[in-house]
């Protein structure tokens, strides 16, 4: 039932996480906060399709 997922920043358009989520359990899109290279701090990367 998991499925892989990338993750992209909407503010750089960096598409650099790849993690897995549940569909069942979770159906709408993913938001985490990760480390953003370009910018130099966290910011809140969404699931893509």
């Amino acid at each position: 039932m998991r499925q892989n997922i990338i993750l992209e920043s909407p503010i750089t358009k960096e598409r650099l996480y790849l993690t897995s989520k549940n569909k069942r359990n979770s159906p709408e899109r993913l938001t985490l906060k990760k480390y953003s290279p370009q910018l130099r701090q966290k910011v809140i990367f969404t699931e893509v399709k």
